[in-house]
């Protein structure tokens, strides 16, 4: 995962965007992945551990109905999760993980139910998957997991600039609200 995270940290900072974290299950893996590659003080702003519902809602600005109707493992909660992390870390992307890492099924979703979601400039992107193992597997697939996605994004991002620099690191938050189904 290490190669992984070395190559996104150098991707980031080649095009000159920044990231923060909003993650549940994950538990800060996926910050902690990022912040220990060298350099990663360039582009990580922060991250936000909200693994108690209340907490997506007060900290990341999660809709409290939505968490009341569709409870916290919900592809809308990634998606606003994502975006409350651009929001309050002032970050060019936020990534986000949410699901149930067992092992127990959780909000009426089975053991290995994570959405992920990354926002930033290019809109929000979220994803479902459905994996298996035991708690640290999940959770460790899920940190690759989100880390790949966030990968993708910022290829997009370079890929729409004709591989321009982007952005530079912003405090206002995200650029684009848009919500992908």
């Amino acid at each position: 995962m290490s190669g992984e995270a070395a190559r996104l940290v150098a991707d980031l900072a080649e095009a000159g965007l920044s990231v923060g974290t909003a993650e549940s299950l994950t538990g800060g893996l996926v910050c902690a992945a990022l912040v220990d590659v060298p350099g990663a003080s360039a582009v990580v702003r922060g991250g936000v551990v909200a693994y108690a519902t209340d907490l997506k809602a007060s900290v990341l600005g999660v809709d409290e109905e939505l968490l009341r109707r569709a409870g916290a493992v919900d592809p809308q909660v990634a998606a606003q999760l994502a975006r409350g992390a651009c929001r309050v870390l002032g970050s060019d992307l936020g990534v986000s993980t949410t699901g149930v890492a067992g092992p127990e099924p959780a909000d009426g979703a089975p053991v290995g139910t994570v959405f992920l979601a990354v926002a930033g400039p290019g809109g929000t992107a979220v994803e479902e998957h459905a994996l298996t193992g035991d708690r640290a597997a999940v959770r460790a697939a899920t940190v690759w997991l989100a880390l790949d996605l966030l990968s993708r994004a910022v290829q997009d991002l370079r890929d729409a600039a004709g591989g321009a620099r982007y952005g530079g690191g912003t405090t206002d938050g995200p650029r684009s609200t848009e919500e992908t189904p």
